[in-house]
């Protein structure tokens, strides 16, 4: 059964709309990938540099830790050496702790900065809670920074906890463990975000999140969020986890989620493998949007899973060698030609489903499975055009892609 995505969407109220730079978030944008650097921020020249690295993966914006004094002074840094690198992202801010005392002590930091991220878990405690937080407010008021109010499970507002399972100890049926401090969540979210607008934060400057680690509470949690609130919200499991773990985790979770209209801007929280790159959270952000169709940022290649019939492995050497090429192409394709992302590729195994699949495809290429025909025919805009043969397949149908690009897709004005 097919579900009608837009549809769904329509269950959410429109959100407002927050501009991050030159990125907007919020109602009618497309939802937004971000993503944070694991650089020490006070090395300016490694931070801009997995920036840069993130910012050309397809980062929209790009956190960064701001936790100390050296931190604050390399903000600017990092703002300029990102100029001299010719990469435009904007950088956001995530403080916890002394973020009042950076801002204030470093107003260099603050003006250079997109948007700032406040846990109100970790702002302060007791009496210099309230005072330390609207400090932070009122800095974002001065240079017309937004924030984003993020609530953590791991770091909630304890006071606002205790006030909470309190109320449910007064309920006639009070709500279980998991419910209380879901709720407890939400309404941290809600009651800084209405703080906030009372220290002078326009509501188009704030941006919600509230995250945990457990698929089905970010899936309640959002919800019971979206239902009471219009702000636009931001979306991620913390701390989801390495590998395939972590990219499953998220993507059940954010799936429901993005189906139903939920989120308009995401994070993919992985833990990276040892020296494995940073870039993989940014993969994954955009293949969850491309894959349910809700935005395109390169071709997507269809690949045969592989059975009994195919028991060679060029088909998978093949299918590799393409994602790859397109993946580094994108960044130039992407400022040459208009619609290139919305591309689609096939790389087949066998007479099964090679041709059929091919054909719905832009460009597909069906190879021969165990005892068939030593030949690959190729087909472009659903019609066979030609068929390769020989020991140079795989770079013959990467020039055919290259050409198909070229010829198909309009180049951009200068």
């Amino acid at each position: 059964m097919s579900m009608d995505i837009s549809g769904c969407a329509a269950s959410r109220r429109p959100t407002r709309q927050v501009r991050v730079g030159e990125v907007i978030v919020g109602s009618g944008a497309p939802v937004v990938v971000q993503s944070m650097t694991n650089t020490d921020t006070a090395d300016h020249i490694a931070t801009a540099i997995q920036v840069a690295e993130l910012a050309r993966a397809g980062s929209e914006m790009v956190r960064i830790t701001v936790n100390n004094e050296d931190a604050a002074r390399a903000v600017p840094r990092i703002q300029e050496q990102l100029e001299r690198m010719g990469v435009h992202v904007p950088l956001v801010g995530d403080f916890h702790y002394n973020g009042h005392r950076l801002l204030t002590e470093f107003p260099e930091c603050a003006r250079v900065l997109a948007k700032l991220r406040i846990n109100p878990g970790n702002v302060g405690a007791g009496v210099k809670r309230d005072t330390q937080f609207a400090s932070i407010v009122e800095i974002a008021c001065k240079y017309d920074t937004p924030v984003r109010i993020g609530v953590n499970w791991g770091s909630l507002d304890q006071s606002v906890m205790a006030r909470v399972m309190d109320e449910n100890a007064r309920r006639a049926e009070p709500l279980d463990a998991g419910a209380v401090m879901r709720e407890a969540l939400v309404t941290s979210a809600l009651e800084s975000a209405a703080q906030a607008e009372a220290v002078g934060l326009a509501g188009d400057k704030i941006i919600l999140s509230a995250k945990v680690s457990s698929v089905q509470d970010l899936i309640a949690v959002y919800r019971d969020l979206a239902r009471r609130c219009d702000y636009p919200l931001h979306l991620g499991l913390t701390e989801a986890g390495m590998g395939s773990k972590g990219i499953v985790a998220s993507t059940a979770a954010l799936a429901v989620l993005l189906q139903e209209g939920i989120g308009d801007t995401i994070r993919i929280s992985l833990t990276p493998e040892p020296n494995g790159s940073r870039t993989q959270e940014v993969v994954v952000a955009q293949e969850i949007l491309q894959t349910m169709g809700l935005r395109a940022f390169t071709p997507m290649v269809t690949a045969c899973p592989g059975c009994g019939r195919t028991t060679s492995t060029f088909f998978q050497e093949l299918a590799s060698r393409i994602q790859n090429h397109v993946r580094e192409q994108m960044p130039r394709w992407r400022e040459q030609y208009d619609g290139v992302e919305n591309m689609t590729l096939a790389v087949m195994g066998c007479v099964v489903n090679g041709p059929g699949e091919s054909k719905h495809a832009d460009i597909g290429i069906s190879l021969p499975g165990t005892g068939e025909s030593p030949a690959a025919p190729v087909y472009v805009d659903g019609e066979k055009r030609l068929t390769l043969r020989g020991d140079n397949i795989a770079a013959e149908f990467q020039a055919i892609v290259d050409d198909y690009v070229a010829t198909k897709y309009k180049r951009k004005a200068g």
